[in-house]
Parts: C-alpha cells; sequence; structure tokens
C-alpha cells in the first residue's frame, strides 16, 4: 500500500513538473526557449496594440527614440529609409526617457514633434523602458540570447538599432553613431 501510494504521489510530481515547465516554455534542461519576435506585442503611440505578427514576410527595425538627443536628426535617416525600403522593411520607433531624460514628452507630444519635424509615418510606440527593472518584453527578446537564441546586446544610449529579419530571426544590434543609411544597415536590405 505505501509503495503504491509513492508510486502515485511522484508520478503526480512528475506530470506537474512536466507541465510547470512546458507553461514557463523551458526545456526539460531548464534552458529557456527563444521566444519568436512575430508573438510580441506594444502598444502604439496612438493607444492601439502593435502586433510584430503583422510584420512577417518584412524585415523589422526596432530603434530606442528620443525628441531632445544629438542623435535625434536620425529620424530624418530613418524615415528616408524608411520610404526606400517600405516594401520589405518596417521601422518601429520605440519613445523612451532612459538616457538623460530626452524624452520627456506625452505620446501626443511625441507623435507631434516627430511628425512635424521630421515627417515620420513609420510606427511609433507608447513610451516604454529598453533596459533595467521593467524593461518592455520587446526589449528583453532584442537584449537577451536566452529569449532570442542569437545574441545579448546593451542599450548604451537613444538610437540604438535592432534589426530582425522577415521570418523573426535577430539579425544585427548597432549603436546609435550607426546611421540608419549607412553600409553596415542597408547592406541586409538589398
Amino acid at each position: 500500500m505505501k509503495i503504491a501510494a509513492l508510486l502515485l504521489l511522484l508520478a503526480v510530481l512528475g506530470i506537474t513538473l512536466v507541465s510547470a515547465t512546458k507553461r514557463r516554455g523551458n526545456t526539460a534542461s531548464g534552458k529557456a526557449v527563444p521566444k519568436s519576435f512575430h508573438d510580441l506585442t506594444v502598444t502604439g503611440i496612438d493607444g492601439k496594440e502593435i502586433q510584430m505578427k503583422d510584420f512577417k514576410d518584412k524585415f523589422v527595425m526596432c530603434v530606442n527614440v528620443a525628441s531632445k538627443c544629438g542623435f535625434t536628426p536620425q529620424y530624418k535617416s530613418l524615415q528616408a529609409l524608411y520610404e526606400q525600403y517600405q516594401d520589405k522593411l518596417v521601422i518601429i520607433g520605440f519613445p523612451s526617457n532612459q538616457f538623460l531624460m530626452q524624452e520627456p514628452g506625452s505620446e501626443e507630444e511625441i507623435a507631434t514633434f516627430c511628425e512635424i519635424n521630421y515627417g515620420v509615418t513609420f510606427p511609433l510606440t507608447e513610451k516604454i523602458k529598453v533596459k533595467g527593472g521593467g524593461q518592455h518584453p520587446v526589449y528583453s527578446w532584442l537584449t537577451q540570447k536566452e529569449l532570442n537564441g542569437v545574441a545579448d546586446a546593451k542599450v548604451s544610449w537613444n538610437f540604438n538599432k535592432f534589426l530582425i529579419s522577415p521570418a523573426g530571426e535577430w539579425l544585427a544590434h548597432f549603436p546609435s553613431k550607426v546611421g540608419p543609411m549607412s553600409e553596415e544597415v542597408v547592406q541586409y536590405l538589398r
């Protein structure tokens, strides 16, 4: 009787462990299974949900942006890149106020600034955290090899750029100083 009860207990524990592992998205080894970029979502600057799955079959460039930064003029190059390659590229601007508070405005102020000063037509999101506590899940995926399956990356300042393949795979990280229209970036889009 005791052996049967012990076997039953072990079976229940085993099922519970397997079930918990599947819910966490982990393999039996405890390593995280990379979540597809296309499974991620973010709230747009207009309050509507942006689903990355809507961009399957296109490259996606994620850029943490700010209105009062020395790199802010890159909005012009980002818009030019977006216009030139819009048949195969989506650029998403992620406003963040984490670097010397260089994005202090509201979502409405940010959208107006981008439209008036740079003619931005690519999607913008609500203000998010791109690093540290409260980091948005999109940026967790972009910066953690454990999630993206390719590389760890550090968002060191505004206008860091991440390029995702049409299949939803992490391709590259470009620091702020790399311009959107540079050969380093454009080579992926030709």
